[in-house]
């Protein structure tokens, strides 16, 4: 088959729903809610021109399941009592252009500011270690055994709201540091409970999470969920731990799983590792997904780096399933109808040359949010790099 119909040929998952074509938005953090943590006009017009831009299926930045729990300013939480009307037009926006839409679902866990309060959850009372920027975060207290399942059925309340307003399905984000990430960590979880230790029991709050979502939704409801490969830290968890994970949560009835890997620490997500490894090409992820591959029963989607066309494809000729893709569709939201008419434009965010990688990802992390709020705002403007200074110019405003 000709490789330009397999990028853009449907793929049917598990429970026999068919998603549009292979390419994926992947999450990027929005910030873009009103004041009572609901999407309305700034999203909808964001995830319309995605929809329109040929991406068969998008998948929203972080829907916390708990109003006190939240990574930033801007958030989106979907929660019992909360108002579903925009979450409506939400799914809606996307549907009316043939696209499906799936929430990733998520709570931070430890990885919350200080300045913003709230409930600093984690497995154990483990700071994040960031250097010199650790005093940002919360200090975060070990969940006791009522808040673990309080936050498990959070989870299946959000899921079954999601349902509710039309998405096509869930994302339960179980990467990037955030709190099932944490519990997976034998550096983040180091309780001696049957929630902590052994991987069995580290991987338990994320199998509750699985099993309880999957038996709350209908069947044709969209269950996945996005996985480190690693967590890019030495004595974190590992490519091994991850392939043992993934072999049980294929069998929970799950639709598809997309992987990826690092944390506030290592943010291995923006091509920067902790450990050594080395990131520095597009697709970071994919020699792990391959090996995946081999073993795995149900899809799998790889997310990291992805911007040209001919990276995409290599991805799919490597037996991946689904391509995401993230910061190339922050900076160019057309670009799956590019690819389409056999165009490739230079996507990559231009990033600065400084020494602290927490500085780096964050900066990273500013330039992805600036941009997206220009799309909300239907301003379709780029990012500029001024080389030789070590600042980033956006657009005419200077950010440190």
């Amino acid at each position: 088959m000709h490789l330009n119909s397999n990028l853009f040929s449907p793929i049917v998952l598990p429970n026999g729903i068919s998603l549009p074509n292979r390419l994926v938005k992947a999450a990027m953090e929005e910030n873009l809610s009103n004041e009572n943590l609901e999407p309305d006009v700034s999203l909808w017009n964001l995830y319309d021109a995605w929809a329109k831009g040929g991406v068969g299926t998008l998948i929203t930045g972080n829907v916390m399941v708990d109003h006190r729990a939240m990574t930033g300013p801007g958030g989106v939480v979907l929660e019992e009592g909360s108002s579903l009307i925009g979450f409506k037009r939400w799914a809606e926006t996307v549907k009316s252009n043939g696209t499906k839409i799936i929430m990733q679902i998520n709570h931070p866990g430890r990885q919350i500011l200080a300045k913003l309060g709230g409930n600093v959850w984690a497995p154990s009372a483990i700071s994040v270690d960031i250097g010199n920027l650790s005093k940002l975060m919360g200090k975060p207290k070990a969940m006791e055994e009522s808040e673990i399942l309080e936050t498990i059925q959070r989870f299946v309340t959000t899921a079954k709201l999601a349902e509710n307003s039309g998405f096509d399905g869930v994302e339960i984000h179980a990467a990037h540091g955030y709190l099932i990430s944490q519990f997976l960590s034998p550096l983040v979880n180091q309780r001696t409970d049957k929630w902590g230790g052994s991987l069995a029991n580290r991987s338990r709050f994320l199998m509750e999470v699985v099993q309880s979502v999957r038996k709350s939704v209908k069947a044709h409801f969209i269950v996945s969920v996005k996985m480190n490969s690693s967590d890019f830290q030495k004595g974190g968890f590992q490519f091994e731990d991850a392939i043992q994970v993934i072999k049980r949560i294929q069998t929970l009835g799950v639709d598809f799983i997309e992987l990826s890997g690092g944390n506030y620490e290592a943010p291995a997500m923006q091509g920067v590792s902790r450990d050594g490894s080395t990131l520095a090409r597009e697709a970071y992820f994919l020699d792990f997904a391959r090996e995946v591959t081999k073993m795995a029963t149900v899809p799998i989607m790889v997310t990291g780096g992805i911007a040209r066309k001919q990276i995409a494809e290599t991805v799919l000729e490597s037996g991946v399933s689904l391509v995401g893709v993230a910061t190339a569709l922050a900076l160019h939201p057309n670009l799956p109808n590019d690819w389409k008419e056999n165009r490739n434009p230079i996507s990559k965010l231009p990033l600065p040359n400084w020494k602290s990688k927490t500085l780096v990802g964050l900066a990273t992390m500013a330039m992805v949010r600036y941009q997206l709020q220009r799309l909300a705002e239907k301003k379709h403007q780029r990012l500029q790099y001024i080389h030789g200074f070590d600042c980033l110019r956006i657009n005419c405003d200077w950010h440190a």
